[in-house]
């Protein structure tokens, strides 16, 4: 069993170890709607929740935790950002004989934008849209009652009016329960994938990376004015270590406290702490990301609520986050506002 684990952690941060030297690179990757975190819960504690994954919405944050429920379950979750900016995130998982597997897909939109241009100052009248999609399938399986580990495929889209991209990444996961103090060990790589590159053909010749605008035929096929070549650019690897314990529990009621450090390809690391409190069917929550690298805000604190709600259908569990946006949040109202809703049945 120790080898297993130790293998396992080896694989997860190989990539980690031979990328290391891309992590300073700030503002370098693309399709940035991939660290958007999703599930009310989750982000009411501050993010930090590598550790705590448990239910459906490991198939974001740890597909490892997929397996520790044996039923069913769904995942609905919206979050209203600033300028009218949507994140809607769903998820559907089954357990069988052979582990877990996830369903899942999230969608990143906004309202209709208006279509201006170099040649006419102002509104041309034509309206645009932009949005950033991503579908993921998830496995994960329990290999003894302390460890686990998960994977997921996805899928990536980013649109720009009539510009597009595509590409696929994976995630890795494991779980580690030491079984005191319900002390829990988890990491988990996300977005791990190759580089992705837009294909512009702007002069509809079905050609695309041509000759620059120089107005020479560099390449000797007679064309000139042709389109540019396009930059690649990375995804936003990231690398979460977290551990998680009971701080108190009396039968159903109990405080749990969790720890992070979280390194994505294009930022230095953030540390997060969480907590959530449950008494009888209420869940509190708090918890903050610690930035120590950036002179903006070092401290982004979150909050939330939750309720779960048994019924003869399915046990429901509804929850609400708060969550801080540093500068770009002018009040309490222009902060991030998330809900989500999980069934097991």
């Amino acid at each position: 069993m120790k080898k297993l684990i130790i293998i396992t952690a080896l694989i997860i941060c190989i990539p980690v170890i031979l990328l290391s030297e891309m992590y300073p690179k700030v503002g370098t990757a693309g399709v940035q709607f991939l660290k958007l975190g999703i599930d009310a819960r989750a982000i009411g504690m501050g993010e930090a929740y590598t550790a705590i994954s448990d239910d459906i919405s490991s198939v974001y944050w740890n597909p490892a935790g997929l397996a520790l429920k044996t039923e069913s379950q769904a995942l609905f979750s919206h979050t209203q950002y600033v300028a009218e900016i949507m994140h809607d995130f769903f998820a559907f998982s089954m357990y069988t004989d052979y582990g877990a597997i996830g369903f899942s897909g999230s969608l990143l939109h906004m309202p209709a934008l208006k279509e201006t241009t170099e040649e006419k100052f102002g509104f041309t009248g034509k309206e645009f849209y932009v949005y950033d999609l991503a579908a993921g399938l998830t496995y994960s399986n329990e290999f003894t009652d302390k460890f686990s580990f998960g994977f997921t495929g996805k899928y990536i889209r980013e649109s720009l009016d009539e510009y597009a991209v595509n590409g696929f990444s994976f995630d890795l996961g494991t779980l580690y329960n030491t079984g005191w103090k319900n002390i829990t060990i988890g990491m988990a790589l996300r977005n791990y994938g190759p580089n992705l590159k837009y294909e512009v053909d702007s002069d509809d010749d079905g050609k695309i990376d041509e000759d620059p605008f120089d107005l020479l035929d560099n390449d000797n096929d007679g064309l000139i004015d042709e389109d540019r070549e396009e930059i690649d650019f990375k995804i936003p690897m990231n690398f979460s270590f977290g551990i998680s314990a009971d701080l108190y529990r009396v039968d159903n009621d109990y405080l749990i406290g969790s720890f992070q450090i979280d390194n994505c390809v294009d930022r230095e690391e953030v540390f997060q702490v969480g907590l959530e409190y449950k008494v009888s069917t209420f869940f509190i929550r708090a918890g903050s990301k610690i930035n120590t690298t950036t002179s903006e805000s070092k401290l982004l604190p979150s909050f939330g609520l939750g309720w779960v709600v048994p019924t003869t259908f399915a046990i429901f569990n509804a929850d609400y986050s708060y969550s801080t946006m540093g500068y770009l949040q002018e009040s309490i109202f222009t902060a991030a506002h998330r809900v989500s809703l999980k069934m097991s049945f």
